[in-house]
């Protein structure tokens, strides 16, 4: 409890100043270092042909988004199935499997990090470097700015262009957003992280690894080689973009990965900074605090409920008063260490570990699956906010219909189009993981599980709920490097990606392009604590509920079974 306490007091600290800053850079206010900054952004919007001052509609915003993934999904994908020929691969990797590279492009151009691969084994130091770590920096900030964008609609002042058009709100510059979030925001920190990392003896090398000779000599193996290479530099984005992909394949569990206490804090920090920061900077960045206030008191209330349960089911309920509680942990860390780090890697779509979330107690499986679907406790970076809108939206609508009032948002109603659109959102997810997760169980061969109890199906749900959640993270007894789990995944991957970054950023839209009628005493009121847990119950009963059918199938019965022996 006190390792938890520290480290969100922590993460809070610094991400209110953090949270600050990033609403200036948003807002483009002038600042000290704009000269420096200047001097590296304007050879790239050169470069890429952008017009700084000129902001886009939703279209052309959203068009944008999808070109920049389209061209850096065939540079990624070119990458990964040539690396055999390219230069800094001194441990001799070969090309990736087709269906491979191709899961593998797909999960870290959609800020999920999925590996079904192992990295240190299947990756050259250049596909490390560009493949990977360059689209944990570039992915989160692609969301990110899709998140802004969809503030700045939601907040935009009355149109004066003839009501409904909403090609003629202003959303923003995209390449200017994400040039702006990466040079300016995530490599800065990045840079700080990683030095801090290295201190803590986390590898930062272009050298290959050494040989070593094995102590047991009964192991069969003369010489072992040691896989090296700029490790600190991918985990710093690993953690700080919630993305979660770990150079080596046990993740962040590996001690050359995370060596210390000290670097298992700073990961753990990491991991909460950016989406705290993200929240901080809704109320700076909109002139609203209150409306800021109350997304944060959703999320910190729902977290702190999560990780409460979370640190009691893997370290006191009764599946742990067992001899095989430390199985699947790393005893540097414990079974509150390792309960603390899955709940917020689960809670912010990060999916990074530092113990196997297979060998969690069944309860805290489930737990982490409802963190996921909910995937708006903190969030992924952009993904999360975005998600959390759709909840406020859909709770501004019932709430409308409970009392009898037309529902309206900050004086904008809420009508038929909007509501289609958000339904198709929440249509999407059961659909989504439901039928894929029956396909998968209803073909033994196709899903690879290590368990055919109960627990096999926790397995393959908790994969499509992973991917689906941009997460990442994975029941790891699952035999996922297959043709079916590459493809599948990838489809589902692609799912729950797209749609929520586009979808909530069209309705803020549309709403912008309303009339916006006064506020009053009769309207809506959304930033007070009746809203707030009236939001809350509105996320319980769309994630938790809808689920339960799969929950109770999957960790629940895992758990009375285990009770019963």
């Amino acid at each position: 409890m006190t390792e938890m306490l520290v480290i969100l007091a922590a993460s809070l600290l610094l991400a209110w100043p953090l949270g600050l800053y990033l609403a200036r850079v948003m807002r483009g206010t002038p600042m000290k270092v704009d000269v420096l900054f200047h001097w590296i952004e304007k050879p790239l919007y050169r470069l890429f042909g952008v017009d700084a001052a000129r902001s886009m509609s939703w279209r052309g915003y959203v068009l944008a988004f999808v070109l920049s993934n389209v061209v850096v999904a065939v540079l990624t994908q070119a990458v990964f199935m040539t690396q055999a020929w390219l230069p800094l691969n001194p441990d001799q990797i070969p090309n990736m499997r087709w269906d491979t590279a191709l899961h593998t492009m797909i999960s870290f151009l959609t800020n999920t990090n999925q590996q079904h691969y192992s990295g240190q084994a299947q990756l050259s130091y250049l596909s490390q470097m560009t493949g990977i770590t360059g689209l944990q920096v570039v992915t989160p900030m692609m969301g990110l700015a899709l998140a802004v964008a969809t503030l700045r609609a939601l907040f935009a002042r009355a149109p004066q262009t003839a009501a409904g058009d909403d090609r003629q709100v202003p959303v923003g510059n995209y390449y200017v957003d994400v040039v702006r979030l990466c040079v300016r925001f995530l490599l800065p920190l990045c840079l700080v992280w990683t030095l801090l990392l290295t201190s803590q003896g986390v590898p930062s090398t272009m050298a290959g690894g050494p040989q070593a000779t094995p102590i047991d000599a009964s192991a069969g193996m003369a010489q072992q080689k040691l896989p090296l290479g700029p490790v600190a530099a991918m985990v710093a984005a690993k953690q700080l973009g919630a993305n979660g992909g770990g150079w080596y394949g046990p993740n962040s569990s590996f001690p050359l990965e995370n060596p210390t206490p000290v670097s298992n804090m700073l990961e753990v920090v990491g991991i909460l900074l950016i989406p705290l920061a993200v929240i901080f900077m809704i109320g700076a960045f909109t002139g609203r605090r209150r409306f800021g206030v109350l997304v944060f008191s959703c999320m910190l209330g729902m977290s702190l409920l999560s990780t409460g349960a979370m640190m009691w089911s893997e370290g006191h309920s009764a599946s742990a008063a067992t001899p095989l509680l430390m199985e699947g942990k790393e005893v540097r860390f414990g079974a509150d260490g390792t309960a603390l780090w899955a709940a917020v890697t689960t809670q912010v779509s990060n999916g990074s570990v530092n113990g196997m979330h297979d060998l969690l107690a069944p309860l805290s499986g489930g737990i982490a699956m409802v963190n996921m679907l909910v995937s708006a406790i903190w969030g992924g970076i952009g993904c999360g906010l975005q998600q959390f809108i759709v909840y406020l939206l859909l709770g501004v609508f019932l709430a409308g219909l409970m009392t009898g009032r037309t529902p309206e948002l900050f004086g904008r109603k809420l009508e038929t189009p909007q509501v289609r659109l958000l339904a198709l959102l929440v249509l999407l997810q059961p659909i989504t993981l439901l039928v894929f997760t029956a396909i998968t169980l209803a073909v033994p061969d196709l899903a690879g599980t290590s368990n055919p109890g109960f627990h096999g199906i926790s397995q393959v749900f908790y994969e499509y709920v992973s991917a689906y959640a941009n997460n990442g993270s994975g029941f790891e007894g699952l035999g996922d490097a297959t043709p079916w789990w590459n493809l599948s995944c990838s489809l589902v991957l692609l799912l729950g990606r797209f749609p929520l970054l586009i979808i909530p950023l069209v309705v803020a839209a549309q709403l912008a392009a309303k009339r916006q009628a006064p506020e009053s005493a009769g309207s809506l009121q959304i930033e007070t604590p009746t809203f707030a847990l009236t939001l809350v119950s509105v996320i319980v009963i769309l994630t938790v509920l809808q689920f339960m059918p799969a929950l109770v199938l999957g960790p629940v019965a895992d758990h009375l079974s285990l009770g019963l022996h």
